[in-house]
């Protein structure tokens, strides 16, 4: 069986969806698995043993250069030489759907009362009924088993093996691991405001930990707070820029990751390393809580499918709270 699954962006999705290959390769031995996604999270994907092909693409970009369509169109068009067996729309977006028609007309994904762009159910061949407002991990597996015949339990993403994989980083680990110490990422951005814990709370919680806290950035801001941050303390150190493929090596290596709702602390769960994901205007179905993934949400209530950009409730939860989930994580 060849099959092609499409799942575009962002970071985080793509690893919440990336947990079924594991169950698809256990029912499918022999199948061929290709992913087309946008060409800034190829990464993620590389050097994954049940991935056959990843397949680039740049769609985003189209929006300020529209003159790359056709050279888009043609590397979808050669992508689609493959013949798939079945092609999965993982998205649910319109423009996710247009796309994935374009590989096979053999097309699965979800139903219109489960898309986010319920325009996009009238490109499948076979819908599958999985509620906007469940799990998001759980939505994930059953959009990419069902059409298959089969069904991920609970119990399967719990017991999961970790899906991420690093080639050697560029950067040399060993300059910035503590040998001593237990080593703390801490993921201070994300894509809004309100859903980042305030930076001196951050600083808080290295002061209270008192182990050696690894700041990762990825803008010009996060990397202007991530050294501010290490002016306050002695604790804490920020790391060089990364790439995906650095930042996945880094977060195997450490022994907790403290972040935001965002891609790269969700990393974290696919690599079965310890965590503590903070939320505030999102909802906490979006990851899976474990005896080492662990969540701590603001008491304010959130609307799935109308997320409050204007929620800095974050800011509420309690340093104490996350001092001691993090003690009992790195004690465990």
């Amino acid at each position: 069986m060849k099959l092609a699954i499409v799942k575009l962006s962002a970071l985080g999705d793509i690893v919440h969806a990336m947990v079924a290959l594991q169950f698809i390769k256990q029912q499918f031995p022999s199948s061929e698995i290709d992913w087309l996604v946008e060409a800034p999270f190829a990464e993620l994907l590389a050097h994954n043993p049940d991935i056959h092909r990843v397949l680039p693409i740049q769609l985003k970009a189209l929006k300020k250069n529209p003159s790359q369509f056709i050279k888009q169109f043609t590397t979808l068009k050669h992508y689609q030489q493959q013949n798939y067996d079945l092609v999965i729309d993982a998205q649910g977006l319109l423009k996710s759907a247009i796309t994935a028609r374009l590989l096979s007309p053999q097309l699965a994904g979800f139903n219109a009362h489960s898309c986010r762009e319920k325009a996009a159910s009238w490109f499948y061949k076979t819908t599958i009924d999985a509620a906007y407002d469940t799990n998001t991990i759980d939505r994930n597996a059953k959009v990419l088993a069902e059409p298959l015949g089969f069904t991920i339990s609970q119990h399967d993403i719990i017991a999961k093996q970790a899906f991420l994989f690093f080639a050697p980083p560029s950067v040399e680990l060993s300059l910035h691991l503590h040998p001593k110490k237990k080593n703390i990422i801490f993921v201070i951005g994300s894509t809004w405001p309100s859903r980042n814990y305030p930076a001196a709370k951050f600083v808080t919680i290295a002061e209270g930990l008192q182990q050696h806290c690894l700041v990762v950035w990825g803008n010009q801001w996060e990397f202007d707070t991530a050294t501010w941050m290490a002016t306050q303390s002695k604790f804490i150190h920020v790391m060089p820029k990364l790439t995906l493929n650095d930042l996945k090596a880094l977060i195997a290596h450490a022994d907790l990751l403290i972040g935001n709702d965002t891609g790269p602390t969700h990393i974290a769960w696919g690599l079965n390393k310890p965590s503590i994901t903070l939320f505030g205007p999102t909802p906490i179905s979006r990851v899976y809580q474990t005896s080492i993934n662990k969540v701590l949400k603001s008491s304010s209530i959130v609307n799935p499918y109308r997320l409050n950009k204007k929620d800095f409730s974050i800011a509420d939860i309690s340093e104490k709270n996350i001092i001691e989930m993090a003690d009992q994580l790195l004690t465990a």
